[in-house]
């Protein structure tokens, strides 16, 4: 049985970030590889990448023609990652929010059978770090607005920080999904959920990013509101 494992990352303007993320990254699981989808960065990231990978044969990029979205860049990249092979697909944010040293354990739960594994700030163990009163409340009642409308256990259904097995996204219709914000964390947990695959949640502490700003928007933040309807009523 192979273990080739991909970290898909994406990336818009994170020109900053990206050398430490190639360095702690692959240190954390020498056996994984990264995958950079960049969205055209105007600061230079992608160029910067396409230097970072010439210097290391476990760095790839994919580039993009322009700001195109998470859900679509992680679609691409899962596309990119299954058509080279690779076993084990994770999703992991540039901005070292999401720890690298929790990836043996992520990677560690998908070899022994569970097909998605969440890195989840909402089980016992798990937190958050630098976060005020305001994102604290807004961010666990969206998780449990979604957990409620869509009748679901996880409870960290909007978790970035998620390992699929190969077999996992082969049995979706990645075609299908549609969300394009953060709410694509939802829709993705829940499609898996309603095909019957197995779902675990490991805990971790999720930091506030270091460099640069967040991506998150008004207009993400309703996307997710409404897509959570789209989802239970079918539409979606």
């Amino acid at each position: 049985m192979s273990d080739r494992a991909l970290i898909v990352v994406p990336t818009y303007n994170e020109r900053d970030n990206v050398a430490q993320v190639v360095e702690r990254f692959l240190a954390a699981a020498p056996e994984a590889e990264l995958l950079f989808v960049d969205d055209a960065s105007p600061d230079g990231t992608g160029a910067l990448l396409d230097e970072l990978a010439a210097a290391n044969p476990r760095v790839h990029v994919l580039h993009r023609a322009g700001k195109l979205g998470l859900g679509t860049a992680y679609l691409d990249g899962f596309a990119w990652g299954l058509g080279e092979g690779f076993d084990y697909l994770i999703e992991m944010d540039a901005d070292f929010s999401h720890d690298p040293r929790y990836l043996p354990e992520l990677i560690g739960r998908a070899r022994a059978g569970a097909d998605v594994v969440v890195g989840s700030r909402y089980v016992r163990g798990g937190g958050t770090e630098n976060w005020g009163l305001g994102r604290k409340l807004i961010s666990r009642g969206g998780s449990l607005y979604a957990r409620t409308i869509l009748g679901v256990r996880v409870r960290d259904v909007t978790a970035g920080f998620v390992c699929w097995r190969r077999r996992a996204l082969e049995a979706l219709d990645l075609g299908a999904v549609r969300s394009n914000g953060y709410s694509f964390q939802i829709e993705m947990k829940y499609r898996a959920i309603r095909a019957g695959l197995t779902v675990e949640e490991i805990p971790i502490v999720f930091a506030d990013r270091r460099v640069g700003q967040s991506k998150m928007s008004r207009a993400i933040f309703l996307e997710a509101l409404v897509m959570v309807w789209r989802l239970r009523l079918g539409k979606a």
